[in-house]
């Protein structure tokens, strides 16, 4: 499988010449979701879910499908009838090739006077997980963490914490543009000192074999 790492908290999938893209929201580049034969989307929050976006990849594909919770699916669905998916947690289905299961179901808390909203977390082919913008721990093994690793609603204790429980054996920085090249060696040095599972980086556009 082939992770490419977009702007934030966006990645694609590749395997068998078929094509998965995770939240290519606003933060993400334009043609974040074009090529997609299915999207995922983790929650409505507009640095993971782009209309934009969404639109731009299923006008390009017309048999590309965008499988999500039901927030943004409302948002989206009447565009493009049969071709948008609500799920949940504890959901299972197979989005271009790829065996999906939903874990999660609230974000993370910013402040407790922000109302929680609905989110969910994807593991894929039961080996790469992105859990949007919570610290959800899936109830099987994962071989790859998508780690959000810098957000308004955690701190690097907590994400150290984080690594430390799922005991991947790789964790990708995502949900990084907030986080400055001045404060990346932190990160770096204290996420990979302190998480116990190999810590990596990919710039925007790189591209790794899993």
């Amino acid at each position: 499988m082939k992770l490419t790492k977009k702007t934030h908290a966006c990645v694609r999938l590749e395997r068998d010449g078929r094509r998965l893209v995770i939240d290519p929201g606003a933060f993400s580049e334009e043609d974040a979701a074009l090529g997609a034969d299915a999207i995922l989307v983790t929650h409505e929050h507009p640095d993971h879910f782009s209309e934009d976006r969404l639109r731009a990849g299923m006008e390009a594909n017309p048999a590309a499908e965008i499988w999500t919770l039901r927030s943004v699916a409302e948002k989206i669905s009447a565009a493009f009838p049969g071709r948008v998916h609500t799920v949940g947690h504890g959901d299972t289905f197979t989005a271009a090739g790829f065996d999906v299961q939903v874990h999660g179901e609230l974000h993370a808390v910013i402040h407790p006077d922000i109302p929680r909203i609905t989110n969910v977390g994807y593991l894929v082919d039961g080996s790469v997980f992105h859990p949007g913008d919570a610290l959800t721990v899936p109830e099987q093994p994962v071989d790859t963490l998508m780690l959000p690793v810098m957000a308004p609603w955690s701190k690097i204790s907590e994400v150290i914490d984080y690594v430390r429980e799922l005991k991947p054996q790789r964790a990708y920085d995502i949900h990084d543009a907030l986080l400055t090249d001045l404060a990346r060696p932190i990160y770096d040095a204290q996420i990979g000192s302190l998480g116990g599972a190999e810590h990596l980086r990919l710039t925007p556009g790189e591209s790794a074999e899993l």
